[in-house]
């Protein structure tokens, strides 16, 4: 039914009324929306393991919305995407296209790439030209086989299919490379500089065909095309010799003014929506004036970060993926009907794969890359998405393309974009500075427990710890943690070095992006500038090191969750580090002690750092150790407990605590807990723990599967129980508590107690009898932080932050889940050490 668009009102009366919201355009707009960002996220989350950009999911959403999939339903098309709201739908979506395409012009640096030199334009060259000549020719093809194709011009036709398969998408291309840590790597700086000439050259030629198509339908005057060219060209020239220093000034006054001013935001908003209005005006699309005004705004400076994190979470969270939603009800890949069009779209994807990755593979072996670098560089360079899909719309739109064509093109982008990332990864395995020979560096590690002779081979004479941190929230309990760990009465005979690792998600953000492109480390973790005022916590930390004499240098690792564990390990290894310190995933959320979930994805981070770390980690679950406050050193009042049970991780917790002992302003207590006949053979033989490989290791908790001397393991501990005591008498109280009852209570009741600000355990991977018998039906809350640990955790009303220490050892290095043997039943061989009392 025909809908006079003057008729549409923008909102209802109400049910109540006998209004069909439905039928207005604000709220039809709102249920569309919620519609794609619901569809589109769950895609995204399904995709995630894939490694895919965020990108495909929306374009999948958009066409599952479409009459390719749903919409082939009538009743959903009429009433959820009626032909009347298309307008309105497109015109909101259009708005969010050209403040991402602002955003675009925001990461082009024209100087970093004028910089990049005659290789990158050589690769870019190549890589635009011969795709783009095999455009054209496959553009002849599809108009004798695809019915109505030969309806538009030939000149404008011929441009857009060149255009399609030659342009690389330059925000998707980078998504992936820092997705892979390959951003700032040599090959990553030579993809995105080729590409940003490439997105130029694809832009100017998008320009070229959208002046020679001309209105939709309309056969005009070749003088006509050309007048819209020169118009081009004039703006161009007026936004570069006239805007950029405007914007120039405008970026400085607003750094002047420490950023609080809103006026020079507002202005520059504005001066996107009238550069776009003017492309518009000329009879270009309007995306282009977004374009170009954002390559005017200068790149270095605070006023470039602050327009991103104004505007980047609106746009492409909510207003881009409309975009997609509108795209895709404009692809019906029922529209391909029969085996011809099927053959069409392999050709398509042939013909661009082929022309992409053969032009830049020729070109990047003669610009001295290796074979693996060229043929990765090909397949980089082959990323569509966003802006192929920008392209195709507008040849839509122009009626260049038509309803097959279209379907074909998208299809064509999907696929090339969809197997970048698994293909670079297959094919390119860049080895990491420091990471090639970790097994080598962790025989060299030491731990507290056995500290190196003046000729070990290693030249450590510092305690080197890695501190790392999510966000400004950590920093004050790290740093009185760290006083404490530092010992020394002396401070300028400290010997500790501190590392500050700031460990930032790598997301979909224009600002994520940016920050990884601002390493210049070869995709490694980078060292921070803690003169930048705006860097909190280099600045706590600096003032910190001042303070107490201690040498500090902060980091930033900018990773995905998936792969943020190699940062943390890498810096650890490069720096030869004996202690990581992480902080648990959750915080606590009231003065109850309670903690509550911050990123459950942290969680992964922490697990994957103990198992790969190469030196000793510790898990700090913070509750408020030292108030919540930064305490100066001379005022360091603590209380802290360490609790023994025995085994390597309980020494190193010893031996830490040993150290902290040394600080005058820290009282330590040692409590170790023994059996009533001090761990008696009826006891160890009345149950017992055996390998369980088919439990979940994300709900048991994971014990080493190494063969161990026990009687030696009995030696050790004893040793180490001796040596501090000889090492802190009359510093430190030592107690022994004799296990009658639950000894989880008895924990815990240390744990409840106001006496001890932090509690230090081992995460326990060698059980001793004692807990054995504690392990029995206990559902493992947080499997990472050992029995011990995760009872304190999970106790109701602790109220002291917990220390759980894993020590390094390569040889107790592999874990596994087990289960509970009564005294008579079967156990193997391998039983024997039984995860029994060590």
């Amino acid at each position: 039914m025909a809908v006079n668009i003057t008729d549409i009102k923008t909102t209802s009366n109400g049910i109540w009324q006998g209004d069909n919201p439905l039928h207005f355009a604000l709220p039809l707009l709102i249920i569309q929306t919620v519609l794609v960002l619901v569809l589109s996220r769950l895609l995204s989350y399904l995709f995630r393991p894939l490694r895919q950009p965020k990108v495909i999911a929306e374009i999948i959403a958009g066409i599952i919305l479409g009459p390719s999939a749903i919409g082939r339903n009538q009743t959903y098309l009429h009433s959820i995407f009626p032909s009347w709201s298309t307008p309105i739908l497109e015109s909101v979506a259009n708005i969010g296209l050209i403040f991402y395409l602002f955003l675009i012009g925001l990461e082009l640096d024209l100087t970093s790439i004028r910089r990049s030199g005659r290789h990158a334009f050589s690769i870019a060259a190549a890589g635009i030209t011969l795709p783009f000549a095999c455009g054209v020719g496959v553009a002849f093809v599809l108009r004798r086989a695809i019915p109505g194709a030969d309806e538009a011009g030939y000149a404008p036709f011929l441009v857009f299919m060149g255009v399609s398969l030659s342009i690389t998408a330059f925000p998707v291309l980078a998504r992936i490379l820092a997705e892979l840590k390959l951003l700032t790597t040599r090959l990553g700086e030579t993809a995105m500089a080729a590409a940003a000439f490439n997105d130029v050259a694809a832009w100017i030629l998008l320009a070229l065909a959208v002046a020679l198509s001309g209105g939709e339908g309309t056969h005009h005057s070749p003088i006509i095309s050309l007048w819209v060219l020169l118009s081009g060209i004039v703006f161009v020239a007026f936004q570069i010799f006239l805007i950029k220093p405007a914007m120039s000034w405008v970026a400085r006054r607003s750094d002047d003014e420490g950023g609080e001013s809103e006026l020079w935001i507002c202005l520059t908003l504005a001066g996107v929506l009238i550069s776009a209005f003017m492309t518009d005006f000329i009879g270009i699309h309007a995306i282009f004036g977004g374009f170009v005004f954002g390559l005017t705004i200068p790149k270095e400076g605070e006023f470039t970060g602050r327009l991103i994190e104004r505007i980047e979470d609106f746009v492409t969270g909510l207003l881009l993926p409309l975009y997609f939603a509108s795209s895709g009800l404009k692809t019906n890949v029922a529209s391909m009907k029969g085996g011809k069009s099927w053959g069409l779209l392999v050709l398509v994807i042939v013909t661009a794969c082929a022309g992409k990755i053969l032009g830049t593979f020729v070109v990047a072996l003669g610009c001295n890359m290796s074979v693996v670098e060229a043929i990765t560089l090909g397949f980089l360079m082959n990323t569509k998405g966003l802006v192929e899909l920008i392209v195709l719309n507008i040849g839509k739109e122009k009626k260049v393309l038509n309803d097959e064509t279209f379907a074909i093109l998208v299809l064509m982008a999907l696929f090339t974009t969809f197997i970048t990332t698994p293909t670079v990864m297959a094919i390119y395995k860049p080895a990491r500075p420091g990471r090639h020979n970790l097994p080598h560096r962790r025989k060299l590690q030491y731990s507290f427990s056995s500290p190196p002779s003046p000729s070990a081979s290693t030249g450590i004479k510092d305690l080197r710890i890695l501190a790392c941190i999510h966000a400004s929230r950590d920093i004050p309990s790290l740093i009185n943690l760290i006083e404490t760990i530092r010992g020394q009465n002396n401070y300028k005979d400290s010997h500790l070095k501190l590392y500050i690792l700031r460990l930032v998600e790598l997301t979909e953000r224009s600002s994520s992006i940016r920050m990884v492109r601002s390493a210049r480390r070869n995709g490694l973790p980078f060292l921070r500038d803690r003169r930048d005022p705006q860097d909190h916590v280099a600045v706590a930390f600096s003032a910190y090191a001042q303070l107490s004499h201690v040498r500090v240098r902060p980091f930033t690792a900018i990773s995905s969750l998936s792969t943020m564990h190699e940062d943390v390990c890498t810096v650890a290894d490069q720096r030869r580090v004996s202690l990581i310190l992480l902080p648990f995933h959750r915080h606590r959320s009231d003065h109850s002690g309670d903690i509550e979930n911050f990123r459950p994805g942290w969680r992964a981070v922490n697990r994957r750092v103990q198992r790969e770390a190469p030196c000793s980690v510790g898990l700090f679950v913070d509750r408020e150790f030292g108030g919540g406050e930064q305490v100066n050193p001379s005022d360091v009042a603590h209380g802290v407990c360490v609790v023994f049970f025995g085994g390597p991780d309980d020494r190193e917790a010893l031996a830490l605590a040993r150290r902290m002992a040394e600080h005058p302003g820290v009282n330590i207590t040692a409590m170790r807990f023994v059996t009533e006949n001090n761990g008696g053979e009826d006891e160890r033989q009345a149950v017992k723990l055996k390998p369980a490989p088919s439990k979940n290791v994300e709900k048991s908790y994971t014990f080493s599967t190494a063969d161990v001397d026990i009687e030696r393991e009995k030696e050790l501990d004893e040793a180490a129980i001796e040596n501090f005591r000889q090492k802190t008498e009359g510093t430190c109280r030592y107690e022994e508590k004799v296990v009658r009852g639950n000894v989880i209570e008895l924990v815990l009741s240390i744990g409840r107690s106001s006496e001890y600000g932090l509690v230090i355990v081992g995460k326990g991977r060698f059980p001793t009898s004692i807990m054995v018998a504690e392990l029995a039906g206990r559902p493992a809350e947080h499997p990472e932080l050992g029995p011990i640990g995760d009872a304190l955790v999970s106790g109701h009303g602790v109220v002291s932050s917990v220390l759980v220490i894993q020590q390094h050892d390569m040889i107790h290095s592999d874990e596994m889940p087990v289960s509970l043997v009564r005294d008579g039943e079967a156990t193997t061989a391998k039983d024997h050490h039984a995860m029994s009392e060590p």
